[in-house]
């Protein structure tokens, strides 16, 4: 008996569990998708998620044995079965060769509008029926979701439920994984759940670590923010007679900067803990020995989303393909890194700084702010990795950004006459004042099934944002 219920759960949740990985092009100096390529197979990463579906990106994975996950991120493309139909003949090529298993919508459309969850719900079957008629049944549309879908203010996870609002959807898409065999697809940032239900900052990480427990029915036991938040949606999948569903973390990240708390440190403390609990098929409280895979967020930073500091700085990697900290992918606990992304050339030692004028502080101000805008200043943000520095120094950090980001244009370090090209590093013990990549493939392809990306590193902290204007918390 017990023989058959162990084949029953492999049929349902696959033998073992893995880990994959996602990767967004949000940034001014964009990781060439062949480097990417390459760099997966050295870690021995099987799995990745693509933010978008265009060619160019695409075409890299062929032949690697990648398993890969594309996103359609707006509606229009395949709004009709006629435009559906005309999307898939387009990409059958990649669905071939390229081993696409997965096509992600609309972003996090079960927290919108009724109007839009239920145009979703159709068009996901819809598109699963044409990819099953054209003998592509084994690529599977999906669609994640996020704790905003959850009635708030709950503590216990057996005492959590999807919100009365989308229920009626929420099962037909429920039944449409059902029948195709696809998992239910959950995305979290622990650091930021903490912060909404105000959990104590050590319960944001898996281990043995935290200070607080959560004590839930049948002897659940919750000693981190991972653990609980799956749970959760298991017993909101429970209350809708949906218990047999796979849950699968396809979003799971910690970010290094932008936030107090937010660094390579505790973002290589995350991954030590959690890496190994996912492939150790332990499961959680309720679902013990269950196998869960995540997707890591992410491979690189990208510091043109528009959204809260530390959504610019979930990247395991910089832009000159050196990983930040030490995290072992293939979920093995080992104190390792994972390898270096070959064939990146950084540009020369030349940084962009103030020259010191201070005669007309309203024109340093205002370039100042212009710099930011226009780059990414967020590591000098109250907390973050740059939040000590003297004023003279943030407003180099902004004028050297801007720099890197147009490549070291001499042109672009003037600041109405307030800046000047420096050979020495200004850089401080604390605070990396960054000198970036050569220019390499920074335009996308733009073809008609691409769009631009309804990021989760946007979308999934715009629900929240009243929530983290006051965001200073002091964190592990």
């Amino acid at each position: 008996m017990m023989k058959m219920v162990m084949v029953m759960v492999m049929f349902l949740y696959g033998a073992e569990a893995s880990i994959g990985i996602n990767w967004g092009r949000e940034s001014a100096q964009r990781l060439v998708p062949s480097q990417v390529v390459d760099m997966l197979l050295q870690n021995g990463i099987g799995r990745a998620r693509l933010f978008s579906s265009q060619t160019d990106i695409v075409a890299p994975f062929e032949g690697s044995g990648i398993n890969l996950t594309i996103t359609i991120n707006k509606i229009a493309f395949i709004k009709t079965k006629e435009l559906a139909t005309e999307w898939v003949q387009e990409n059958e090529y990649y669905f071939n060769r390229c081993n696409v298993r997965e096509i992600y919508i609309f972003g996090y459309v079960f927290a919108t509008s009724l109007e839009a969850i239920s145009q979703a719900v159709e068009v996901q079957r819809m598109l699963q029926g044409i990819l099953n008629e054209r003998g592509f049944g084994h690529v599977k549309v999906n669609t994640p979701h996020i704790h905003p879908e959850l009635v708030p203010n709950v503590t216990k996870p057996s005492q959590i439920e999807f919100c009365d609002t989308i229920k009626p959807y929420m099962i037909q898409h429920l039944q449409f994984l059902r029948e195709n065999n696809a998992p239910f697809l959950i995305e979290a940032i622990p650091i930021q759940i903490n912060f909404i239900n105000n959990f104590d900052p050590s319960f944001a990480f898996p281990g043995n670590a935290s200070t607080q427990v959560i004590n839930d029915v049948n002897g659940a036991i919750y000693t981190n923010v991972v653990e609980w938040h799956y749970d959760s949606y298991v017993w909101a999948l429970e209350k809708l007679n949906f218990s047999d569903i796979r849950l699968d973390y396809s979003l799971l990240g910690w970010p290094t900067d932008g936030y107090t708390g937010a660094n390579a440190s505790t973002a290589e403390y995350f991954y030590k803990h959690l890496l190994p609990w996912a492939t150790s098929d332990r499961g959680t409280p309720k679902r013990p020995g269950r196998p869960i895979n995540v997707n890591v967020h992410s491979l690189a930073d990208e510091h043109k989303i528009k959204s809260f500091p530390y959504t610019r700085h979930f990247g395991i990697y910089r832009s000159n393909g050196q990983p930040k900290y030490k995290i072992d992918l293939s979920g093995q606990g080992r104190d390792i890194y994972p390898t270096t992304i070959r064939g990146i050339m950084r540009m020369p030692d030349r940084w962009c700084a103030f020259n010191g004028d201070r005669r007309d502080m309203d024109k340093v101000k205002a370039q100042l702010d212009w710099a930011c805008k226009k780059s990414d200043c967020t590591s000098t943000f109250e907390g973050a990795s740059c939040s000590s520095l003297t004023l003279e120094q943030n407003i180099t950090y902004a004028f050297n950004m801007y720099f890197q980001y147009q490549f070291q244009d001499e042109k672009s370090c003037d600041f109405d006459g307030l800046g000047h090209v420096v050979v020495n590093d200004p850089s401080t013990d604390a605070c990396v004042f960054p000198v970036e990549v050569v220019k390499g493939q920074q335009v996308n392809f733009q073809a008609n099934n691409s769009g631009h990306a309804f990021r989760p590193s946007t979308a999934f902290f715009y629900l929240s944002i009243l929530l983290f204007f006051s965001y200073q918390t002091l964190y592990f």
